[in-house]
């Protein structure tokens, strides 16, 4: 019995040294008076999904009090080809809710469907915030849409605005892969949303006089959400304009304050294209595009403006304190990449002062270690690729108590991963275990 004990235990090192293949994608960047973290790729989370579901693009992760995790994601991005067993042509798949609660274990421990959108957070009272056209609650225990932040009654741009739906679905008919409208020519259509979004403040004149910068609801669609439970508040990025910092009480959902660029009042951000691009090597003068948010311990806010490469932090009230450029060196801004910018979702480290800021980089699909009181880049974790532990569309992180970090893919990555700690109880495990294999 021993024999064996020890064979399967060898055998599951072998498989966990492959998947460890990405340790060597760890790079510390000099000396610094910190030094990075150093994370393993945790080949035993999640555990397969049930029911033969396939899940779609990433863009909401929200982690409980019990350190179970909550996955928003995009069932519309499968393709046709992933769901053949909802027709019977194949044996896989079929399309999950677009909310999936995951143990600790990596077990599915709930789900329920709902519109979708992009960010997403939960509180400790059993409810879920989802970013759509606005920002919906939900009870996580029975699906229920409880209450939702106000808006306008039009899309951008004009046309009324219609509530939040599930998308029609039909049995095995699925959309484009999700990763086509981001390449370049000749293989795609050369979309560049900086450019578009651009381009639509140009003609947009009308619609700010009806919706001036300062107006006190959601305009655009939302990137994402964070609750602050200890302040009863709730913290939006929106994209209207490149990208508002709107705060709403956490109980009645009303508006509370806001901000832009800089602390920028909402009254006076620029409706000017010009002033939300990059002029040579100086930053725009307010936000780009596709803007995240993350709410330090200490409270502080750190807002990541993904198309302009950058993190810039504010008091809880929006005063701006300082800012930071995140970017691999030797590696120029090019706007082709259009929001594929390398300062995407940010969250912290689990120390108790939180020294280290996260920060998911889209572009170069890697998680960038800073020091989070200087910005000072110490190191990153991970590169383009399909292996676990390798990125495809970066597209956020979140970290539990214990300072595990998951992470969430869209374009063809379409998953969650999780990171631990090499100095963690089960860090130390896993290199073990890559140490047996021959």
């Amino acid at each position: 019995m021993k024999c064996n004990v020890h064979r399967g235990v060898r055998a599951y090192a072998v498989v966990v040294a492959a998947a460890l293949g990405a340790l060597g994608l760890y790079v510390a960047a000099g000396a610094q008076e910190l030094r990075a973290p150093r994370y393993l790729y945790d080949p035993t989370w999640p555990k397969p999904l049930p029911n033969k579901w396939k899940m779609g693009g990433v863009i909401g992760l929200g982690i409980t009090q019990d350190d179970s995790v909550w996955v928003y994601h995009r069932p519309t991005d499968l393709t046709s080809l992933e769901l053949e067993a909802e027709v019977g042509v194949s044996d896989c798949c079929v399309r999950p809710p677009s909310m999936i609660h995951i143990g600790k274990d990596g077990s599915v421990l709930g789900s329920f469907d709902a519109p979708q959108g992009h960010g997403m957070d939960v509180d400790d009272r059993g409810f879920a915030y989802l970013g759509q056209d606005t920002v919906r609650k939900y009870d996580t225990r029975t699906g229920a849409l409880v209450g939702e932040i106000p808006r306008i009654p039009e899309r951008v741009g004009g046309g009324p605005n219609q509530p939040a739906r599930i998308a029609p679905r039909v049995p095995g008919q699925g959309g484009p892969a999700p990763i086509a409208r981001f390449l370049l020519p000749p293989n795609g259509p050369g979309y560049n949303p900086v450019a578009l979004e651009a381009a639509e403040m140009k003609a947009l004149a009308g619609f700010y006089a009806k919706y001036p910068p300062s107006t006190p609801m959601m305009v655009g669609t939302t990137e994402e959400v964070r609750v602050d439970e200890a302040h009863n508040e709730i913290f939006v990025a929106e994209n209207y304009l490149g990208g508002r910092v709107l705060v709403f009480d956490l109980n009645t959902l009303q508006f509370k304050r806001g901000w832009g660029a800089y602390g920028h009042a909402l009254a006076d951000i620029s409706t000017d294209p010009a002033d939300h691009q990059w002029m040579g090597n100086t930053p725009p003068k307010e936000f780009q595009s596709h803007l995240t948010v993350g709410i330090s311990r200490d409270g502080f806010v750190y807002a990541a403006d993904r198309a302009a490469e950058r993190v810039q932090v504010f008091t809880r009230e929006g005063r701006f304190v300082k800012e930071f450029l995140v970017a691999p060196a030797g590696t120029a801004r090019d706007d082709r990449t259009g929001s594929r910018g390398a300062a995407g979702g940010v969250t912290f480290s689990a120390d108790r002062e939180q020294k280290y800021l996260y920060v998911a980089d889209m572009k170069n699909n890697t998680i960038w270690f800073l020091n989070r009181a200087d910005g000072t880049v110490l190191g990153r974790y991970g590169s383009m690729g399909d292996n676990g532990g390798l990125f495809f569309g970066l597209e956020l992180a979140a970290t539990d108590s214990r300072g595990y970090i998951y992470t969430g893919e869209v374009f063809s990555g379409l998953r969650v991963q999780r990171l631990v700690p090499s100095d963690s109880p089960r860090g130390k495990l896993l290199e073990q275990l890559s140490q047996l294999a021959p």
